[in-house]
């Protein structure tokens, strides 16, 4: 090659390879894109409010459903690990360990996650534990500690949120001082005592909804259903998508304070208009004195638990009234037209006091207080009706109207009635159907329910049809399937059915239950009482004078020789036995 040539090549410009040139290109101009759009958001998180709010609720809220996301899909691994490993099994008391096991493992898995997540999952591990009579022990146990030891709210996160409820004010503005330490706290909020600095600078109760919840709970509440789904679909046979849908439908009723001090407002003016009702419960509900969104000022009353011994005897409160106290106020906001029923009656949403007896209070010696109005129901007149028949069905020993009204009341089918029957009432099926539901419940007879929920204990001869056929002792997925298709409401008196049920049983009344049961057939038979008036009535309007007064009649004989003459029989049963003991004495 000549040296011209050469000169020529070297100084020839190459042509350039586009593909590459090109990549490189957008290789340099995404960098440049990525650097720029990561330098702005640091910028902006910084110095945008609304940006940062979004940033760290999107972060937040990954960060919450992994916890959630990751816990299941152990459990459900964990479970059919088990179960595969339980069908090569013969040895039945090998499998039981097994499967206990497995239920310890799963239900520690769960508490770390609700414990983690906190609010909507801590009321959901309450759920779980309430339900001693459908759940394993190992789950319900291992529950407890998020009765009574929920996670704490701290001060200064309070301070920021009651500043956005009441613009303008603080926490050292508003109060003349507020107790570091809570009275209680709970999965959805917490109380302090403080002192008013305005006003009547009286000490009241501050209700503070936990600053974080309003955030991220419909988030929690989205999660709570995608995992009862799941399991629906893992675990069909153990329908649980009925806890989710009441969780959705109760939690922004809870959350709402403002609805809490309307239903508080209203339930004061059911018992304080009625003197007859106040003698007989001797309740009072704390007054509202100023409500928003997520902070609940109320009077503060000072009180003990239901179910101190020690405080029961210092102040010769008899548990007998108490006990009785109770019945007259859940029954009569059950079977009450237009009264609001107070779904959540645990004990740490009562306190009794001591007080001087006088005629406004029926001449008692104490105050029951009644707290936390967030979680309430106004079922409708027929709703009401159809379950005060049932129990006065129940009460005369009536199977075949038990059936009808547990039909018209929640859509009960006669293979469905025994267990139904033991639900509401929380006896076993034998006590339910043999009518013994006014004697004191054991110990023992609490471990068979139990045992045969978890299939390990045998329907008694006389009634072992009453199970789903083919299914011989699976009452556990018959209760689920009952519980998946009645409606709500049901659901809900059914749950204050038993909290109500578990507080008699903490004061441990001499009397047994009886008396209670007396009581819930007074408030039965006056409502059934008022309907037959009302047919007698449009009877004699209609111009039916004779089948108007027979019914008129019918109605009121009816109704005396139930919730009259069997009280009336009782109490000269009681009174006969306090006589004796005097003159034993």
């Amino acid at each position: 090659m000549s040296l011209p040539t050469l000169i020529r090549n070297l100084t020839r410009p190459k042509t350039p390879i586009v593909g590459v040139a090109k990549s490189r290109f957008y290789n340099k101009r995404w960098v440049q894109v990525l650097g720029l759009s990561v330098g702005t958001s640091c910028i902006l998180y910084e110095t945008n409010e609304n940006f940062h709010n979004t940033v760290r609720h999107g972060y937040i809220s990954f960060k919450r459903i992994g916890v959630v996301t990751i816990a299941l899909s152990r459990c459900v691994i964990q479970y059919k690990k088990v179960l595969s490993l339980n069908d090569t099994i013969d040895d039945e008391d090998q499998k039981d360990e097994n499967l206990r096991q497995c239920h310890l493992k799963a239900a520690n898995i769960t508490l770390k996650a609700l414990e983690k997540n906190g609010g909507v999952f801590i009321k959901l591990g309450q759920h779980i534990g309430a339900m001693s009579y459908i759940l394993p022990l190992e789950w319900t146990q291992t529950m407890v500690p998020l009765q009574d030891h929920c996670p704490e709210s701290s001060l200064d996160d309070i301070d920021r949120m009651f500043a956005k409820e009441i613009p303008g004010e603080d926490l050292t503005t508003y109060f003349e001082w507020i107790d570091d330490e809570p009275l209680g706290v709970a999965s959805l909020a917490q109380v302090h005592r403080a002192k008013l600095k305005q006003g009547t600078k009286e000490v009241v109760a501050v209700k503070f909804q936990h600053p974080q919840l309003q955030e991220f709970v419909s988030v929690d509440v989205m999660m709570t259903k995608f995992v009862f789904a799941t399991l629906d679909k893992v675990f069909p046979q153990y329908s649980l998508v009925w806890l989710a849908d009441e969780l959705h439908s109760s939690i922004y009723d809870e959350i709402n304070f403002n609805k809490e001090a309307q239903n508080a407002e209203l339930t004061a003016k059911f018992f304080n208009k009625n003197k007859k009702l106040k003698r007989a419960t001797s309740v009072r509900v704390p007054k509202v004195l100023l409500h928003k969104d997520r902070v609940l000022i109320m009077e503060y009353i000072g009180g003990a638990r239901l179910d101190d011994p020690t405080y029961l005897e210092d102040h010769n409160i008899k548990r007998n009234e108490v006990s009785e106290s109770l019945a007259h106020i859940f029954n009569s906001m059950i079977f009450t037209k237009d009264a609001g029923i107070h779904c959540d009656p645990h004990m740490g949403n009562l306190s009794i006091r001591t007080c001087k007896p006088t005629k406004e209070n029926g001449y008692h010696n104490y105050e029951i207080v009644l707290y936390d109005h967030g979680l309430y129901r106004y079922p409708d007149l027929k709703t009401r009706r159809n379950y005060a028949k049932f129990w006065l069905s129940l009460l005369r020993h009536d199977q075949n109207e038990m059936r009808k009204w547990s039909y018209e009341l929640a859509g009960i089918t006669d293979d469905e009635f025994p267990l139904f029957a033991a639900a509401i009432t929380g006896r076993s099926v034998e006590s339910a159907l043999n009518y013994d539901i006014d004697s004191v419940r054991g110990n023992d007879e609490i471990e068979i329910m139990r045992k045969r929920m978890l299939d390990k204990a045998s329907m008694p001869a006389d009634l072992e049809g009453t199970s789903t056929q083919g299914e011989e002792n699976k009452l556990l997925k018959q209760l689920m399937k009952i519980l998946a298709h009645i409606p709500r409401i049901v659901i809900l008196l059914l749950k204050t059915n038993d909290l109500t049920r578990y507080l008699d049983e903490s004061l441990r009344n001499p009397l047994g239950p009886a008396r209670g049961f007396l009581i819930l057939t007074s408030y039965c038979s006056s409502l059934v009482l008022q309907e037959d008036l009302e047919t007698a009535a449009a009877m004699w309007k209609d111009n039916i004078y004779i089948k108007a007064a027979t019914q008129y009649i019918a109605a009121w004989y009816k109704y005396i020789a139930t919730a009259y003459v069997r009280t009336t029989a009782y109490e000269i049963i009681l009174f006969s036995r306090d006589c004796y003991k005097k003159l034993a004495h």
